[in-house]
């Protein structure tokens, strides 16, 4: 029953903008702390941001503050990480998770940044 479905990604130039989507079912994204991650071919699978279940706490990794924007949407039950200044480096499979107290994962979307 618990899932989380995202989607948002492409294509983009670097310097360019894009909204990453994760709309949950079986729970209430406002009750629960998600997070984002993403995974570059090769790499680790690395956090990049996380929004707590108690009040509107965000907090981002240092290579996307300033840049990235995680946020919730309740009428929707989606959660959202706005992404700007896009680097080719953020290139990767970004993931959605919720940590607590509902434990998930989104089955990935793709982000390439590419001239």
């Amino acid at each position: 029953q618990v899932r989380l479905v995202e989607s948002g990604g492409g294509l983009v130039q670097p310097g360019g903008s894009l909204r990453l989507s994760c709309a949950a079912s079986g729970f209430t994204v406002s009750s629960t702390g998600m997070s984002w991650y993403r995974q570059a071919p090769g790499k680790e699978r690395e956090w990049v941001a996380a929004i707590t279940s108690a009040g509107v706490t965000a907090n981002y990794a240092d290579s996307v503050k300033g840049r990235f924007t995680i946020s919730r949407d309740n009428t929707r039950n989606t959660v959202y990480l706005q992404m700007n200044s896009l680097k080719t480096e953020d290139t990767a499979v970004y993931f959605c998770r919720a940590f607590a107290p509902v434990y998930a994962w989104g089955q990935g979307t793709q982000v390439t940044v590419s001239s």
